[in-house]
């Protein structure tokens, strides 16, 4: 049990320990004592519900327990069940969980799991005036500073402030000081702007009441606003000196505390004089363990007088364990689940119909949107397409809205804010509204249909919003208006989209074109002028020749230079395109490439090349070809395993689909032969199939795995033994010679965590495995029944192994942790495995590996990317592809039979599959191309190039 499990199912445990001391006398032995049914007295010590007095009486007494005392334990434990959950303000039951809102400091009594990390962080603040607190989207920087540092500080009475840049982020930090201060906000501003020790100065001055060894904390959450919001280089450059120069000066008394984006973090780079603060003062928000999700989990539900289904808990576990940023979707599924609870149970059933992780977000959002009217629903989209700063290079973000850049004198608009604001969708205050949280962004499908449709668009969207802001800030001074292409751009923009303007920006517009008739009209006077002035251009025909010469080095300089910037650009969108128009995104990362042939753009063309492209409603977890190579196997998290001939070109035929009704499949493997299939699940069951026709598969056995989840399922090189993982940290190897009666032969129990991976040697005699306790292990599994412990791997410090593979010699060993790193190790003598290589390269955990049937290269899987590596010489691996396609983390890597082609799959709902042969795939890349790039295509994305497709006509 957790720490956070309830009376109920303490209960329980108890229970089974008093039938233990009894000598543990069967159900039936039991029922025949006692006179009640087997089902019944299982039930009674099930932990689901509270059994009856009078069979929990005669439990008791057939186990020779004191029936006395059990009776007064039985009251006790029903009266808590009896009691109230906590209750708001408004008399309705509080809910246990904060869903997709950060933890504030008023939450701190239910923010769990972050105790290590919150002291951590607590220390390096005292031990050093300037401290990073640096995690990805969602992996909870924003609770950990709120809920969990300020608590811990405040104990040690020294005073914080908490700021977010916003847009002015000077501004921000004068209001945040004029409360330490008491000087008036707009006086700071001032100051601020004009002196970089001003902050110091303010400082001293506010403390001056406090004790000599009291400093302020100052928090600066969400810092990369001022990268997304900040639009001012000189502004973002003065609030950086101005923090830099109070924690560095003499006698300072200020701390700062920054909370930024893991992929912001290298932006920080720019700014010498902030990295050399930020040397040795960092600290790294990443994913929870095993542990401490089951205290987010049970924790807060026991506080109110709930119990949390044990099946629950290692469905969330499972799904969640390893993900970074995936913490505001537990809590929020969590909440949902609250919604659906049976009495006071929070049950696997409820968190089924909220959506899941993943589900329960998008269910959230689309239910509200469906309920708006039609009216209000064109509202909506509006204000969540202002809500998200686009992102350039980076993942979209959330974006603070001005309530004054909204239209808000309309019903509907008021009425929509309201309701999404109830649904937790998004928070307001006084003078500002944004998104609750970013996960909506990336789990929302209609939300990310609309930023995905007409990106451009947006991007001059905004920039018109921008610009109407500069343009009121100056008194609507003529100088700021659009002019020539911009101006031409938005009017064009605007054409299409009239509803999508404010009354505000509807006005600088009509004052650009108003302007622009103006000069117009100017011009066409100045022009009468000029040609009196055309005899003597002539005089000075010859001087121009000479500077021709020159201006047309100039200009084929500036056009590569245009081309490098251009063909960058394309080659990002030309990625996010692939999703939903492969012909255009494979023709724009081909021009791209002809521009500027680059790694970027290769990486690019190769990315929105791939022949194969499958799309599933839920992510894919694992992928495994065929031994024909003629049909994939997907494992999702849509409750299904489909098989797919992946025969033909660029569309799959989707063959079968083989559903498990009540959990996530985790694991997919195909036999030796391709006449069975083994699919591991998150009931607690692996499952055996007959698909010698795959479009009819037969279920032929199920294999029971106790009470825990089964993460991978692999077979022996003779397909005679069926190696299985789970998150009960065991490996069961069976013997599936006769598929329809398998047995099991022996458990591996040397982990002691969760063991996700399994890999047999080509003889069969050794398997190696991987798991959540930091390392990978060696087995002689010659007698598979004795199965001998050879080696444990601890090379990868401090971090998980996801992945693990053998090469098809038999002499390598392929390892993947979550230290965003790959290793090789020369098993010889698996006794005495040596390491051969490190492979670096990754920006986040890796989760598959695998070895190409020639073993002469290496697949790895981890963050956004594939890589492929030359390891020709083991000890020295070379970087050879980079497959860059998927948006979120790619989970699976898996070669087909003949090498060929390389099978991908992710948290982004798709698996993907590329031709290994990256030079005969640009070659042939125009082969599958069905329609030509048109002229209008490609003077949006390539303007002032003149118009030449990659691809011929057809």
């Amino acid at each position: 049990m957790g720490s956070g499990d309830g009376p109920l199912l303490r209960w329980a445990a108890d229970l089974r320990n008093l039938r233990d001391k009894a000598g543990s006398p069967g159900y039936r032995e039991l029922a025949r004592r006692t006179h009640y049914s087997t089902a019944a007295l299982s039930g009674a010590a099930g932990g689901r519900k509270l059994p009856s007095l009078a069979v929990a009486l005669a439990y008791v007494q057939a186990c020779d327990g004191d029936t006395a005392a059990w009776e007064r334990r039985w009251r006790e434990v029903a009266a808590e069940l009896a009691e109230p959950a906590p209750r708001s303000a408004e008399g309705e039951q509080a809910a246990p969980y904060v869903g997709l809102s950060a933890f504030q400091i008023e939450d701190a009594d239910r923010f769990f799991g972050r105790d290590q990390l919150v002291e951590q962080v607590r220390a390096r603040v005292f031990d050093s005036r300037f401290t990073a607190v640096v995690g990805a989207s969602g992996a909870g920087k924003t609770s950990l500073l709120r809920a969990g540092l300020l608590p811990a500080i405040a104990e040690h009475a020294w005073p914080v402030s908490v700021m977010t840049p916003k847009a002015h982020p000077i501004e921000e930090c004068a209001l945040t000081l004029s409360a330490l201060t008491g000087a008036t906000p707009t006086l700071l501003v001032a100051d601020l702007a004009a002196d970089t020790r001003a902050v110091h100065r303010l400082v001293r001055q506010g403390l001056a009441d406090h004790p000599a060894e009291a400093d302020l904390v100052l928090v600066v959450d969400q810092f990369e606003e001022i990268f997304t919001l900040c639009t001012d280089p000189g502004e973002r450059s003065r609030f950086l000196d101005l923090l830099v120069t109070a924690t560095t000066a003499d006698g300072s008394r200020l701390r700062v505390v920054l909370g930024v984006r893991a992929d912001f973090y290298g932006h920080c780079s720019r700014y010498p004089h902030l990295v050399q603060v930020l040397q040795q003062a960092q600290v790294l928000v990443g994913s929870m363990t095993t542990p401490e999700l089951r205290e987010v989990i049970t924790r807060p539900a026991s506080l109110a007088g709930l119990s949390v289904e044990s099946a629950l808990q290692a469905t969330l576990c499972a799904e969640a364990d390893g993900r970074i940023g995936v913490l505001p979707l537990v809590s929020h599924a969590l909440r949902e689940t609250w919604h659906r609870r049976r009495g006071n149970a929070l049950t696997l059933a409820g968190y089924h119909e909220s959506g899941g992780i993943a589900g329960a977000i998008a269910h959230t959002a689309e239910t509200t949107y469906i309920a708006l009217t039609e009216t209000q629903q064109r509202w909506a989209r509006q204000l969540f397409l202002r809500l998200v700063a686009l992102g350039e290079g980076t993942e979209d973000t959330k974006r603070r809205l001005g309530r004054g850049e909204l239209d808000l004198e309309h019903d509907d608009a008021v009425a929509v804010l309201d309701q999404l604001a109830q649904a937790r969708l998004i928070t307001l205050d006084h003078d500002g509204i944004e998104i609750a949280h970013e996960a909506l962004i990336r789990h929302w499908p209609r939300l990310a249909g609309w930023l995905t449709q007409d990106r451009e668009g947006l991007r001059t969207h905004r920039q018109l919003t921008d610009a109407t802001t500069v343009w009121e800030g100056l008194d609507r001074d003529p100088g700021a208006l659009y002019r020539g292409t911009r101006l031409a751009i938005a009017r064009d923009w605007s054409d299409s989209a009239p509803d999508r303007l404010t009354a505000r920006e509807r006005a600088f517009l009509h004052a650009c074109l108003d302007a622009e008739a103006g000069e117009r009209a100017a011009t066409q006077r100045r022009s009468r002028r000029l040609r009196q002035l055309v005899a003597l251009l002539a005089v000075l025909f010859l001087l121009a020749v000479t500077t021709t010469v020159y201006a047309v080095h100039t200009r084929t300089a500036t056009a590569e230079q245009r081309n490098a910037a251009i063909a960058k650009n394309v080659a990002v969108e030309a990625i996010e395109l692939f999703r939903t128009n492969q012909d255009l995104a494979a023709q724009l990362s081909l021009t791209a490439h002809r521009l500027a042939p680059t790694a970027e753009t290769r990486d690019s063309l190769i990315s929105t090349l791939a022949t194969t492209l499958i799309n599933q409603p839920h992510e894919i977890y694992s992928v495994d070809f065929s031994p024909d190579g003629r049909v994939l196997a997907t494992a999702s998290g849509d409750h299904t395993v489909r098989l797919w001939d992946v025969t033909g070109p660029r569309i799959p035929d989707e063959l079968a689909s083989i559903p498990n009704a009540t959990s996530t499949v985790f694991g997919v493997d195909f036999d030796p032969r391709g006449h069975l299939l083994a699919t591991a699940n998150g009931d607690n069951v692996v499952r055996l199939w007959d698909i010698t026709d795959p479009r009819h598969p037969i279920e032929l056995a199920a294999i029971p795995n106790a009470n825990n989840a089964v993460y991978g399922v692999t077979f022996s090189p003779d397909g005679r033994t069926l190696a299985t993982t789970s998150f009960a940290g065991t490996v069961r190897l069976s013997d599936v010679t006769d598929p329809r009666r398998p047995t099991e032969l022996t458990t591996l129990t040397g982990h002691t965590s969760v063991v996700y991976s399994a890999a047999f040697s080509p003889d069969g005699r050794t398997l190696a495995t991987a798991g959540e306790d930091q390392t990978a292990r060696i087995w002689n599994i010659t007698e598979p029944r004795r199965p001998i412990q050879l080696a444990a791997l601890t090379a990868h410090t401090g971090s998980a192994v996801y992945g693990v593979a053998v090469s098809p010699d038999g002499r390598m060993l392929a390892t993947a942790g979550n230290d965003n790193t790959a290793r090789l190790w020369d098993i010889t003598d698996p006794r005495v495995p040596a390491e051969l290589a490190t492979l670096t390269g990754h920006t986040s955990g890796l989760f598959g590996v695998d070895f190409s049937p020639d073993g002469r290269t290496l697949a790895t899987s981890g963050g956004t990317t594939a890589r492929i590596w030359n390891i020709t010489d083991p000890r020295h691996p070379a970087e050879q592809t980079v497959i860059t396609g998927h948006i979120t983390g790619v989970w699976s890597v898996s070669f087909s039979p003949d090498g060929r082609a390389l099978s991908t799959s992710g948290w982004d709902r798709t698996a993907r599959i590329t031709p290994t042969d990256t030079d005969e795939l640009i070659a042939r890349a125009c082969d599958h191309i069905r329609t030509r790039l048109t002229p209008t295509e490609w003077n949006r994305y390539f303007p002032a190039i003149t118009y030449d497709p990659p691809c011929p006509p057809r």
